[in-house]
Order: C-alpha cells, then sequence, then structure tokens
C-alpha cells in the first residue's frame, strides 16, 4: 500500500519545486506577464484620484485634452493586459500540462516497480485517480499559484506604498486586519484541506467500487446481484456525499471569514476616511483613491479565497501523488547488479522460505529442490501446497525470506531483473490480452519483432489458422482484456508471445486447467513444442497433462512429500497415487 503519513504544506511545495522550475523561463515570464496585468488595476484608482483632485481644486487644467490623454493612457495600458493576460492563459496552461506530464509520466514508472505486494494491497480505482484526476488539480495548481500568490503581493505592496503617500495613519489602520485575517484564514484552511484529502480518497473508492462491478457483470448478471451491486454502490455514493457536504461546510466558513474582514475594512474606509476627511487629513480625491484601492485589494483577497479550492486540490493532488512516489519498491537491482548468463538453465532451490509480507504467512519451509538445465519439471499438489509462489519466486515477483534461488549459478538476487525476466517465459490459466489488435498482443513478446516473426509464432502456437478466421485476421481488435476471444484462442496467443520471446526457461502455471478438451488438446501440442530445449516447470491440478514430464514433485504443507515419474510415483501408492486416482480423507 502507499504511504500513510502527514505531509506539511511547506514540505510539500519544497518537494513540487523541482518540477516546477524545469520550466523557470516559462514561469519568470509567465509571472512577468502577470505583473503586467495588475497595470491596470493600479493605475485606475490614481487617475480618478487625478482627475478628482483637479476638478475640485485646479478645475482650470481639467480639459478635454487632458481626458483624451488618460483616457488613451488607461487604453494603452488594457491593451498591455490583455496580451499579457493571453500568454499566461495559454502558455502558462501549458506549462502546467508539461508538469501534469512529467509527473504522470514518474508515477507510472515508479509504479512498474511496485512488487505484486502492492498491488494485492491497492485498489486499482485508487491508483488511477492518483495518476489522473489528482496530477489534472496539479496542472491548474502549477499555473494559478505562482500566478495568483504574486499578483496579490504585487497590489498588496503597491497599494501599501501609494497609501501611505496619502495618509500613513489610515493605511496602517486598514492593513491592520490582514494579520488578523491570515491567521483565521489558516486555521480554517487546514479543515478544508482534511475534507478535500478525504473526498479525493472517497472518488478513488467509488472508481475502485465501478471497476470491480462492471469488469464481473457477467457474475453480477448470473447471481442476479444487480441489487445487491446497487446497494454497495449506493453505500459508497452516501459516504461521498457526506464527506463531500463536509468539504462544503468548511469551504462556506473559510469564504464567510474573509467576507466578513471584507466587510471590516470598507467600514474601516468609511469611518476612518471620512473623519480623516473633514478634519482635512486626505483630499476629496485621495479618499476616491483609497476606496478604489481597498477595494483592488478586497478584490485581490476574494480572488484568493476563490482560489483557495484550487489550492487544496492542487496540495491534495501534489500529497497523493508524494504518498505514490515514497512507496518503497521491494524489488529493485541490487548495486552491482551483473545481467544473467543462461548456460543450460540450471535452476537450483536452496534452503528456500517465504512468507507474505503483508501478512507474514510462511508457504514455503526449507525447501530444496534441482531441476537439471532442459528438464520438464511438474509441480503437483493440494491448493495451497505453495506451487504457484514457487514459481513466482524464480522471476523475483516475490523475494525470498531465507535461502537463495540459483539459475546455473547465479542468484537471482544477484542479477538484473531485466535480464532475469527476459530468461523466462510465462504462460499462466489467467491470461491477460491488452486492449488492441491480435499482431500487437502476440508482439508483446518481441517489440521489434517483424510481422513475419510474429505471425510464425503464432503459427508455432498453433494460433495462425483461428487467427486468419477473424474479421480482419491478424489486425482485429481483441476487446478489453480479450473479450472478444474464447479462452483456447486467448491461451495460444499467450504462447505466441512466448514463442516470439524465445526464453530458455519456462514456466507454466495451470495453463490449460480453464479450457475444454478441445482446446485442451491444441493447448498440450502447443505446449510440447514450445518446452522442447528449454527448462520447464510445470504447475498442474490436471494430473493427465504432466504424466509425461520427466519429473514430477509433489508438494505438501511439510514440503516436497514425493518425486519421481508418473510410473514411480503409482508405485509408490503414495500422495501422488491418491491424487491420480482421486482418492481423498474424510
Amino acid at each position: 500500500m502507499t504511504v500513510n503519513k502527514e505531509y506539511k504544506t511547506s514540505e510539500l511545495l519544497k518537494r513540487f519545486a523541482p518540477y516546477l522550475f524545469k520550466y523557470k523561463k516559462m514561469m519568470f515570464f509567465d509571472l512577468f506577464c502577470a505583473a503586467l496585468t495588475t497595470l491596470c488595476d493600479i493605475a485606475l484608482p490614481r487617475i480618478m484620484s487625478y482627475l478628482t483632485n483637479t476638478a475640485m481644486y485646479d478645475s482650470i487644467n481639467l480639459t478635454v485634452e487632458l481626458i483624451i490623454k488618460l483616457a488613451l493612457l488607461y487604453a494603452v495600458l488594457r491593451i498591455i493586459d490583455s496580451v499579457a493576460y493571453y500568454y499566461m492563459c495559454s502558455r502558462g496552461h501549458i506549462m502546467g500540462v508539461n508538469i501534469e506530464t512529467d509527473m504522470g509520466t514518474e508515477a507510472f514508472e515508479h509504479l512498474e516497480r511496485l512488487s505484486d505486494s502492492f498491488y494485492a494491497n491497492t485498489k486499482i480505482g485508487q491508483i488511477m485517480g492518483r495518476i489522473t484526476s489528482d496530477l489534472f488539480d496539479v496542472t491548474e495548481f502549477a499555473h494559478h499559484c505562482p500566478e495568483e500568490f504574486f499578483i496579490a503581493g504585487i497590489k498588496v505592496v503597491v497599494s501599501f506604498i501609494i497609501l501611505c503617500q496619502a495618509s500613513i495613519a489610515l493605511t496602517v489602520i486598514i492593513f491592520a486586519c490582514l494579520p488578523v485575517m491570515l491567521v483565521v484564514a489558516i486555521k480554517l484552511n487546514r479543515r478544508y484541506r482534511r475534507a478535500t484529502k478525504a473526498q479525493r480518497v472517497q472518488i478513488g473508492e467509488l472508481n475502485a467500487r465501478v471497476e470491480d462491478s462492471l469488469l464481473g457483470e457477467k457474475v453480477v448478471k448470473a447471481f442476479n446481484a444487480e441489487e445487491l451491486e446497487l446497494s454497495k454502490f449506493d453505500a459508497d455514493n452516501q459516504q461521498f456525499k457526506e464527506i463531500k457536504t463536509e468539504r462544503y461546510y468548511a469551504m462556506a466558513n473559510y469564504s464567510m471569514s474573509t467576507r466578513l474582514f471584507d466587510g471590516l475594512m470598507y467600514v474601516i474606509t468609511i469611518v476612518a476616511g471620512g473623519l480623516f476627511l473633514v478634519n482635512g487629513r486626505i483630499t476629496a480625491g485621495d479618499l476616491v483613491a483609497y476606496i478604489l484601492y481597498v477595494t483592488t485589494m478586497i478584490a485581490t483577497i476574494r480572488r484568493i479565497v476563490d482560489f483557495a479550492e484550487q489550492f487544496q486540490m492542487g496540495i491534495t493532488g501534489i500529497e497523493r501523488f508524494m504518498e505514490l512516489i515514497d512507496t518503497p519498491i521491494d524489488i529493485k537491482d541490487k548495486e552491482g547488479a551483473v545481467d544473467l548468463v543462461v548456460k543450460g538453465g540450471n535452476i537450483k532451490f536452496d534452503n528456500v522460505s517465504f512468507e507474505y509480507p503483508d501478512d507474514h504467512n510462511e508457504v514455503i519451509n526449507g525447501l530444496n529442490l534441482d531441476i537439471k538445465a532442459g528438464e520438464n519439471l511438474a509441480l503437483v499438489g493440494e491448493s495451497g501446497g505453495g506451487k504457484t509462489t514457487l514459481s513466482s519466486l524464480i522471476p523475483r515477483f516475490y523475494d525470498v525470506t531465507s535461502g537463495a534461488i540459483l539459475i546455473d549459478g547465479q542468484n537471482v538476487k544477484d542479477v538484473t531483473l531485466k535480464s532475469l525476466r527476459e530468461a523466462i517465459g510465462i504462460v499462466q490459466q489467467d491470461v491477460y490480452l491488452f486492449s488492441g489488435t491480435v499482431l500487437e498482443n502476440i508482439a508483446y513478446g518481441k517489440a521489434d519483432a517483424t510481422r513475419e516473426e510474429i505471425i510464425e509464432a503464432a503459427k508455432l502456437a498453433g494460433a495462425d489458422t483461428f487467427i486468419n478466421e477473424l474479421p480482419n485476421g491478424y489486425d482485429s481488435y481483441v476487446g478489453e482484456r480479450g473479450i472478444k476471444l474464447s479462452g483456447g484462442q486467448k491461451q495460444r496467443i499467450s504462447i505466441a508471445r512466448v514463442f516470439l520471446k524465445n526464453p530458455p526457461i519456462l514456466l507454466l502455471d495451470e495453463a490449460t486447467s480453464a479450457l475444454d478438451n478441445e482446446s485442451e488438446i491444441y493447448i498440450e501440442k502447443s505446449l510440447e513444442k514450445l518446452s522442447k530445449g528449454r527448462t520447464t516447470l510445470t504447475i498442474a491440478h490436471r494430473l493427465t497433462t504432466i504424466k509425461d514430464s520427466d519429473r514430477i514433485v509433489v508438494l505438501g504443507k511439510n514440503g516436497i512429500e514425493e518425486e519421481g515419474n508418473h510410473d514411480e510415483l503409482l508405485n509408490k501408492g503414495g500422495t501422488y497415487y491418491r491424487l491420480w486416482y482421486g482418492i481423498y480423507d474424510d
């Protein structure tokens, strides 16, 4: 599972900074344009103040020419504002998209390196939410966060300087409200952030629920479980409604507090400004400018408040991204790892023990097994004996708890994962086909394969005939998870993948157990051809499929119970004999 820790906002911003500063040229020019967009807001109060003071105290100089000049000045500023705003809306957002792309790529790369333990304990819907909707919010955050705070800073600082020129006392009174407002906002913001994160987590739960139900829609219909699935979804949906309601209450409290402070600043401006005007400590034009600058500041504060929702969504997105990135990679290349060199394909289990890291359930204890190069060895036994787990340890889907697995004398932990897994071909009971064409799915075994090589691999797997009967042959779309193909057809495509890969070591995990008799005959012929000349480890419940294996190992709860060929094991009259004839203890 992803790490579960509290991140401070400052820590998240610090860790996000490298992604942002990768595009520092775009960001700084974006901020320059943001500064230009403040010119009109800053200049208008000064223009109005100048017009008001001229009209009241120097009316003889208030001419049409002066008015036109001021209007032209404002028009030029407005053109600059529009051009700068265009850049902010276009290139600024593009910068955000670039950051989203970089983070998405890093997240996906990290996900591909996480072990099976992570996926056994994490819902796919939660993962999808972290690299789609969460990162979209980061895009908006990356673009708007620097802009909004930079613009707000400029307006507050410039307003303070200009207002101090008119009246230092009145300016200090008005700006005294800001620290109090900031403290209240920070306190209310914490509740808002917690609610935002809870909402994001629940969205992931909803995604996982929908995905689980829709992928299993045939089972749902077969058991008339539509009402049950609807009740599960409704429960999650109601929880989502409650979380979102809490979030909106938090947002409303935050917004209400800032509006109250807005009103307080206006009241102070009216009362104090009016008294200063009566006492002749400020001119009418300066008071007009004061009110306009206060209005500008309040509008800026409201904009920051409105942005607070986007800010919290972005920070939450960054937090959930960091939780994912900080998830440790359990299985990786050790320092100094070398490429695996397969000479014959001998596999040796040397006193191997294994327990699952999440529940510490010990499956294998002190197992010793030597699979000779080129040998076809079958593993049989009752469910839960560790057969599939044993095969998963060879390509390091999991790491042994103790002991070692050696391939031609090389510890699998000492070689690179890439070279190790390139040397191993796997055919499983549960075949996974990707959404795409038949050609693309077979080519998964060798990315740079030619069309001719792919067709040859399909022929070797006995798949060429049925593929050519498909509407578009090798270019036929297989559907999501290969839904348009039968189980036997999907299995033959998976075998074609391995033929194309051409590895020296082969792992067959219940490769025919879910097939009908006719498909099983086809697949067995393909597997027999595939395993020829390769070190092959076959796991099977259906014993008829492995009776011709070079050696059969019976695995039980206490490790290896028996081993030998089919005839030898039957003559022993032990566990294999009982399994073959279906004799079970009461």
